[in-house]
């Protein structure tokens, strides 16, 4: 994704803001940076390859955030102009995508825990796990 937005890029590049799993997590350090930086006119361009990127949901609130500070928000690949129903079934698809990732992530970390517990009972000699 980076590389498509530097080959595309007709201006400086400020910087690169990243955040792991972005768009499901409300935590995100390098968007707290681009919005920090955009009141003190530090960019005049955000760069997404996709709207999802920067939010799963609430982007136009980020866009007008954004805009209020002289910063225009550009997407490579804006969503289609497929009507309404093209538009559900994207938000559709992003609603079932961030409950997927939480579920899965409360999942891993309950098998991370298990395993943790199960290597404790084998180093103190008291393995009753069943598998």
């Amino acid at each position: 994704q980076e590389e498509e937005l530097r080959a595309s890029s007709t201006g400086e590049v400020v910087g690169v803001f990243r955040d792991r799993a972005s768009g499901l997590r409300e935590h995100r350090p390098g968007l707290d940076r681009v919005l920090a930086m955009a009141p003190a006119g530090g960019i005049s361009v955000v760069r997404v390859t996709h709207e999802d990127r920067l939010a799963r949901f609430g982007s136009a609130w980020l866009r007008q955030l954004l805009e209020k500070d002289g910063v225009l928000l550009e997407v490579a690949h804006p969503k289609g102009s497929g009507g309404g129903l093209e538009e559900l079934l994207e938000d559709f698809t992003a609603l079932v995508a961030t409950f997927a990732g939480r579920m899965y992530g409360i999942r891993s970390k309950e098998a991370q825990r298990r395993l943790l517990v199960q290597a404790q009972q084998k180093v103190s000699g008291d393995d009753r796990s069943t598998g």
